[in-house]
C-alpha cells in the first residue's frame, strides 16, 4: 500500500486529491492537510509520497520542502502548481523535489504518477517538463561543466542516466539493463554523487545539457 500525503491550502484541491486515490487500489491517501501541518504530519504518519502545493498563505511550499528533506527517512516530494511556468519550477527542483504536477492532472493518469514517484521514478507535466528543460538550457555557457561531470560515470552508469531521465523506476530500469534492483540503486546513487546533484530531476536535466540523451537515443535508434 502506498501512503500518500496531500498538502494544499485548498480544502477543494485536497478532497479532490484523496478521493481520487483513494478509489484507486493499492494507494491510501493518510492526510490531507494544510502547510502548516505538513512536517508534524510526515513524522507522525510517515507517507511514501507527499503531494506539496508549492504556493500556500501559511507557509511557503519550499520551506515546507526543505524541512522534509531533512527529516532521517524523508519522503518522496512531488510539487504541486495551478502554474506550468511557475518560477518556484527551478528552486524545487534543485531542493529536492521528484516531480512537479499540475492541479489539472488528468485524473485517470494521477495514480500511474504516484506508483512511479514510489517505485523511485520521476514525475513531471508534460506542460512543466518543457518549461524546465527551456529554462535549464537557456541559461548557457554550463554544457561544458556538465560534459565534464557526466564524463566521470561509467557507461553503465550512463545507461541508467538515460533511461532514469525518460522517467523509469528503478524496477524498470533493472528490467531493461538485466539488473537487479539492488544493483540499479547502487549506480542511482554513485552517478548522484559524481554529478553532484541532489535529485534524479537533477542529473535528467544536466544530463540533457552534456548531449547525453540525444546520444542515448541516437545509440537506440541504430540498434533498431
Amino acid at each position: 500500500m502506498i501512503r500518500v500525503l496531500v498538502v494544499d491550502d485548498e480544502a477543494l484541491v485536497r478532497t479532490g486529491f484523496t478521493h481520487i486515490l483513494d478509489a484507486t487500489g493499492g494507494i491510501e491517501v493518510v492526510a490531507a492537510v494544510s502547510g502548516g501541518q505538513a512536517v508534524s504530519s510526515v513524522r507522525e504518519l510517515e507517507p511514501d509520497v507527499v503531494l506539496l502545493d508549492i504556493r500556500m498563505p501559511d507557509v511557503d511550499g519550499l520551506t515546507v520542502l526543505a524541512e522534509l528533506r531533512r527529516l532521517e527517512n524523508p519522503p518522496v516530494v512531488a510539487m504541486l502548481t495551478t502554474f506550468d511556468a511557475d518560477e518556484y519550477i527551478d528552486a524545487a527542483l534543485r531542493s529536492g523535489a521528484a516531480g512537479f504536477l499540475l492541479k489539472d492532472t488528468d485524473p485517470e493518469q494521477l495514480p500511474y504518477l504516484i506508483r512511479t514517484l514510489a517505485e523511485g521514478g520521476t514525475v513531471l507535466s508534460s506542460r512543466v517538463t518543457r518549461t524546465v528543460v527551456n529554462g535549464f538550457l537557456d541559461q548557457g555557457g554550463r554544457e561544458p561543466a556538465a560534459a565534464l561531470l557526466v564524463g566521470r560515470l561509467t557507461e553503465r552508469e550512463r545507461d541508467v542516466l538515460v533511461l532514469m531521465a525518460e522517467g523509469l523506476a528503478n524496477a524498470d530500469i533493472g528490467i531493461r539493463l538485466h539488473l537487479s534492483v539492488g544493483t540499479v540503486k547502487g549506480h542511482v546513487s554513485a552517478l548522484l554523487e559524481k554529478l553532484e546533484v541532489g535529485s534524479r530531476v537533477q542529473a535528467a536535466l544536466l544530463a540533457e545539457r552534456a548531449g547525453v540523451l540525444w546520444r542515448g537515443r541516437d545509440r537506440d535508434r541504430g540498434d533498431r
